[in-house]
């Protein structure tokens, strides 16, 4: 994917705490998929599952090939959460099947293998998945000219973002999907603004 900008001037310096941002932009979104579809099939079905699904970057790392290689579009695998422990699903809509079809048609895997293979091995020689940091660079790097802070975590949040405003999901069904406790909590962790509160104030009853 090139060699990372460690001068971006949009993301924080190190030490510093900063909100990870939603891709909220759906050019940029689009241009992110044309950039990966050409470039890398793995890092496009990585970035197709992660704005589709609104899973922890950890949990869509766990997945197993034979978990979702033989599902058709509108199926689903049931998980269980890293953090949570709760069980959760990954939702293979059509996007997310044309991108698993892409990316297994280009590498030779092993049902046991990981679906997003590391090319380095467990103690025993088993396969193992890229880190959490190998993606929030892989992630800062897609995103090195969009403004804002962006980090593995901005795909979960691309998917609540997306609901909300493209689609006019409530934040109470966002709420479930994320396993958040509350709807308060997920408004705060999309980043919702006072001016989308204010823009409501202007519809006139």
């Amino acid at each position: 994917m090139g060699r990372l900008n460690n001068a971006n001037p949009h993301h924080p310096k190190k030490g510093t705490r900063t909100t990870v941002d939603p891709i909220r932009n759906e050019q940029h979104i689009k241009q992110i998929k044309r950039r990966l579809k050409k470039e890398s099939p793995r890092d496009y079905l990585l970035f197709i599952m992660g704005i589709n699904n609104g899973l922890r970057i950890g949990d869509l790392l766990q997945i197993k090939v034979a978990d979702v290689k033989y599902l058709k579009a509108g199926e689903t695998v049931s998980i269980i959460e890293q953090k949570t422990g709760k069980s959760n699903i990954v939702m293979v809509n059509k996007t997310v099947h044309e991108a698993l079809g892409m990316y297994f048609n280009s590498v030779d895997l092993a049902d046991d293998d990981y679906l997003f293979k590391s090319r380095n091995k467990d103690v025993n020689g088993a396969s193992k998945p890229i880190t959490r940091e190998t993606v929030a660079k892989m992630v800062k790097e897609w995103t090195k000219d969009i403004k804002g802070n962006y980090s593995s975590h901005s795909l979960r949040k691309t998917w609540g973002y997306s609901m909300r405003r493209r689609f006019g999901i409530s934040f109470e069904i966002i709420c479930k999907r994320f396993n958040h406790s509350s709807p308060r909590i997920t408004m705060a962790y999309l980043g919702i603004k006072d001016s989308e509160i204010n823009n409501v104030l202007l519809n006139e009853v």
